[in-house]
């Protein structure tokens, strides 16, 4: 396993500063956003595609720093009700995949998206049960109309450049946000599906990570991984329940908060992921995403690096002898 950083984090720092801040705290991987919500602040693809001597300058940043890309990342919502909305979130996917062909990296992390309830919705609609019938009406056109459809034509067309890993964060207010809705799209789109695996989104839906790294694991579903944490409010998770809709900011009164690693659940629990991983055949970037709001995003990153040095197995398994 390599120890990774999403970039954004360090959006304010220039990407050679960036870099090298990186790299002096023992980092191996980046993964880099470069359009949706994640932002161009250190990869714009309009740029980097059409301007060769910026490509090779964006390239030499991170060879000298001994910097491998894991990821390029284009969150956004694809299939959103307004045309002009989606259209934007697309073409900056389309960006990120043109780009990574050009750079040779694999993966494109990114939502599976929402779309409205009904053609005539100007709002994503993200239904959480199945009853009264409008709802299961709601998700037969979502799925069946919009987002298989979608995600069948932009699969083509990554293939037709390269790209045989689109990685789906599994969020709520997506489409995709569990185990199951992850297999159901990879199986209607084909095996070019698979997860960018965030274990803070499941925790605080009541998941439990390992079990659900090895049904992925099952599939060869897993191509990226966010190390993030959550803390679980049990006093106001008791009151609320985890559908918790008050501001990031308002923390004292949430059932749960985005932590950094190891601010959520110590080393034994985080060292059980890590393993979960491993016997399901992943070993490659373990990618910190800090979006704690308790610390700065360098003390954040700083600490979650610490954290990970000491779970993360990076070396490669050694034979039995003892067998």
């Amino acid at each position: 396993m390599k120890l990774g950083v999403f970039n954004v984090v360090i959006g304010n720092m220039n990407f050679d500063k960036a870099c090298e801040f990186l790299s002096k705290n023992g980092v191996q991987m980046v993964e880099i956003g470069c359009g949706g919500f994640p932002g161009k602040a250190h990869c714009n693809p309009e740029i980097l595609l059409n301007n060769e001597q910026e490509l090779e300058k964006f390239k030499n940043t991170l060879k000298k720093n001994n910097l491998e890309i894991s990821a390029l990342s284009s969150h956004g919502n694809m299939v959103h009700p307004v045309k002009e909305i989606a259209e934007k979130f697309d073409k900056d996917f389309t960006n990120a995949i043109l780009l990574a062909e050009k750079l040779g990296v694999k993966v494109i992390n990114t939502f599976s998206g929402c779309p409205g309830g009904s053609p005539y919705d100007r709002e994503p609609n993200w239904v959480t049960c199945p009853w009264p019938e409008d709802f299961s009406r709601i998700l037969d056109y979502q799925w069946n109309e919009v987002l298989i459809p979608y995600w069948r034509e932009k699969v083509k067309f990554a293939k037709e450049h390269g790209i045989e890993k689109i990685a789906l964060e599994l969020h709520p207010g997506f489409c995709v946000y569990n185990t199951r809705t992850l297999l159901k799209l990879r199986k209607a789109v084909g095996p070019e599906i698979g997860a960018n695996f965030d274990p803070s989104h499941l925790i605080w839906q009541g998941m439990d990570p390992c079990a659900s790294i090895r049904e992925l694991g099952k599939e060869g579903a897993i191509f990226h991984f966010h190390a993030k944490d959550t803390k679980i409010d049990k006093i106001n998770c008791d009151i609320n329940g985890v559908l918790d809709t008050a501001h990031y900011g308002d923390e004292i009164n949430r059932s749960w908060i985005f932590r950094t690693v190891g601010y959520g659940h110590g080393e034994e629990y985080w060292k059980n992921i890590i393993s979960e991983l491993r016997l399901a055949g992943y070993d490659y970037a373990i990618s910190i995403e800090h979006e704690d709001s308790l610390m700065s995003g360098q003390e954040g990153l700083l600490k979650a690096i610490q954290f990970l040095k000491n779970v993360l197995l990076f070396e490669e398994r050694g034979s039995m002898y003892w067998a």
